[in-house]
């Protein structure tokens, strides 16, 4: 059965009530969420330059919050996971004094965001900042993906975004008889592990050996040519043919999905799986395990990983009807502990009203 997700009034109110344990009883002013994401297909083709197809989720984080009358500010996390203390008080960067990175990690990604964030309404400035938060404070060194989506996000549709010019093309899923399901293998990864940024050292180095700005410009007769054969190692090698057929798998992609043809865009992401697999290797065996559970259920069009990689989750996409079907025969095949969410594409990031 699908985890229950709790719906935004049920997140806002218990956001606000942990503002008046935290603040006097006094009642927050400004309220705001942004929703996670998942990508469809474009796996570490983000900071490649290349295009990803993400949709943003119901599942979102919210914040709530009032003006702080000079340059002291106190936040406060409800994050179970997160390290302690919990609630800290910072000074708000000024020129010449910036908020740096430190204990507990939690707030690190906040200070990032306070550091960059320009208030000039712009949608697209708001997602670098974001951006420019998880390389300087999260130590994160990732594409521009997650912060797009979050922030541009449509309800009843993905968007295909091109990751070099930032622009985004919305593809509709409006199919009632259609859904995605989320597989978490439970399994932890971090993204600011040595393999990720290995994995962007490698792809760097892929393009410079081609000449190329990055490996969105490069080409499979480019990598297959005997000059550069010559000079790429295998595995240097095998990075960039999976960054290659990757993009070009995203675009066939979206073409698909605004065709209806789902066996079509299951097929490209069963290779996607398959590339991330054998040739990026950062696939694992819980999630390859996942996938093959998936694979097996009649009115399941395609699965893959989805995400950085070394665990975290699967994406399905599959008959409506067929869901209990293909969750049963997951808890069956897999030897984990898997959690489940039904998937549909939702509206980016908002101001959001407090009665």
């Amino acid at each position: 059965m699908a985890s229950p997700v709790p719906s935004l009034g049920q997140l806002v109110s218990h956001a606000t009530c942990l503002f008046k344990k935290n603040f006097g009883d006094e009642a927050p002013k400004i309220a705001a969420c942004a929703p996670g994401r998942v990508n469809l297909i474009g796996e570490h083709t983000d900071y490649n330059q290349g295009y990803v197809l993400p949709m943003a989720l119901s599942l979102v984080t919210v914040v709530v919050g009032s003006a702080s009358s000079g340059q002291e500010a106190t936040i406060v996390t409800a994050s179970e996971e997160a390290d302690e203390p919990r609630k800290v008080d910072l000074t708000l960067p000024i020129e010449g004094f910036p908020l740096s990175p430190g204990l507990p990690h939690w707030t690190n990604y906040v200070k990032g965001v306070m550091h960059h964030y320009r208030d000039d309404g712009d949608n697209l400035s708001k997602a670098i900042a974001c951006q420019q938060a998880e390389h300087t404070h999260a130590g994160v060194p990732c594409g521009i993906m997650d912060q797009l989506v979050s922030v541009l996000g449509m309800e009843g549709h993905a968007l295909l975004i091109d990751c070099r010019s930032l622009e985004s093309i919305p593809v509709p899923l409006t199919d009632p008889g259609l859904v995605f399901l989320i597989t978490n293998s439970n399994v932890k990864h971090s993204l600011a592990s040595s393999e990720y940024a290995l994995r962007r050292a490698q792809c760097e180095k892929a393009a410079s050996i081609l000449r190329k700005p990055s490996l969105r410009d490069a080409t499979m007769n480019d990598l297959e040519a005997q000059e550069s054969r010559a000079q790429l190692d295998d595995v240097t090698y095998r990075r960039a043919c999976h960054v290659i057929g990757e993009i070009c798998r995203t675009l066939k992609a979206a073409e698909s999905l605004k065709r209806g043809a789902y066996q079509e865009f299951g097929k490209l992401m069963v290779e996607s799986h398959n590339s991330l697999r054998d040739l990026y290797e950062v696939s694992c065996k819980d999630l390859d395990d996942l996938v093959c559970a998936a694979m097996e259920v009649e009115g399941v069009f395609g699965s893959r990983m989805t995400g950085g990689g070394f665990g975290g989750c699967t994406i399905t996409l599959l008959k409506a009807h067929a869901i209990d079907r293909t969750i049963q025969n997951i808890q069956e095949r897999y030897s984990g502990t898997p959690t489940f969410y039904v998937a549909t594409p939702s509206e980016g990031a908002r101001a959001l009203k407090l009665s």
